[in-house]
């Protein structure tokens, strides 16, 4: 008779008492709160110990501690049992009022005011979508798509096929290049663009950005070379300190008359040579979720308004 692999399982009240100890700090508090006894939580916890082959705690002085690995499985309990809650919330509504979720990861390099823009039909989407945005590495987020921790990444640039997991890249669209600075900075400038350019002190992306590399070699095209003054990973903290008339920064132009208006800046001059790339990436090749669809319908329609307007 064939033999079949035994199938391990998670025991979810030993990882609800080791979530609780940890969230309360302590074993009588989360004792009074479980309505169980100290010595039963501690063999519950043991037991999960057992089970997962490693210590969830350390003595520090008459507390406990986490360890390293008991704050990896803390965060994933915590994401478990806060998903457990709003699963019990969404099934005592309505059908007609349960929000739908989208989690959407942001590249750090993303423009701001670009994925206001992009994510702009999910704040108005009927019925309502609650959304839940989160910043970092693109490699990061593609692994938390990777394990359906969120839906969909925005990203300036493409996820490589080195990047582990099966993922698909969607272009958004793109936008060229507009140089703003604030007025005072603005004036200061001799020439025309882009030779005002040259030497003029600068905030610019960091190396690692897509957009960085573009820019030099654009600068070496057209015989220019700003000063950089800083560089900046966010793009949000970038047009902050050039409210301040630091330096010239190079924004979407898509976006350009907005940060324009919210800023105080002034055009300096565009170019079409340089564009930034505006990228959807999913663990799915076709769009199934409601918003992202909203999204996609939006950006299409813009496009196409755009250009009936260039005719």
């Amino acid at each position: 008779m064939k033999e079949f692999p035994e199938v391990e399982f998670l025991n979810y009240h030993h990882l609800r008492y080791f979530w609780t100890v940890a969230k309360e700090g302590s074993l009588r508090r989360a004792s009074e709160l479980l309505r169980v006894s100290q010595p039963s939580i501690c063999t519950q916890i043991k037991l999960l110990e057992a089970s997962l082959g490693e210590s969830l705690f350390r003595p520090s002085g008459r507390s406990l501690e986490l360890t390293e690995f008991g704050q990896l499985i803390c965060g994933y309990a915590e994401d478990i049992f806060t998903l457990g809650s709003e699963i019990l919330r969404a099934t005592k509504q309505a059908p007609s009022v349960r929000a739908l979720r989208l989690q959407v990861g942001v590249v750090d390099s993303f423009p701001k005011l670009m994925s206001y823009e992009i994510l702009r039909p999910v704040l108005e989407h009927q019925p309502p979508v609650q959304l839940i945005c989160q910043e970092g590495k693109l490699a990061d987020l593609v692994s938390q798509l990777n394990t359906h921790r969120i839906d969909v990444v925005l990203s300036d640039e493409p996820a490589s096929p080195g990047i582990a997991g099966r993922v698909f890249n969607h272009a958004l669209g793109s936008s060229d290049i507009t140089f703003c600075a604030m007025p005072h900075l603005a004036k200061k400038l001799k020439g025309r663009f882009p030779k005002n350019l040259n030497g003029s002190p600068a905030l610019l992306p960091t190396h690692n950005c897509n957009l960085r590399r573009d820019l030099e070699k654009w600068f070496e095209s057209t015989g220019v070379q700003p000063r950089a003054v800083a560089e900046f990973e966010d793009t949000a903290m970038m047009k902050i300190v050039a409210t301040s008339g630091l330096g010239v920064i190079a924004v979407p132009t898509v976006v350009a008359s907005e940060a324009i208006e919210r800023y105080g800046f002034v055009p300096i001059g565009r170019t079409k040579e340089v564009e930034i790339q505006f990228y959807a990436i999913t663990a799915e090749r076709r769009f199934t979720h409601p918003a992202i669809l909203a999204i996609t319908r939006r950006l299409r329609s813009a496009k196409n308004n755009a250009k009936k307007k260039t005719l």
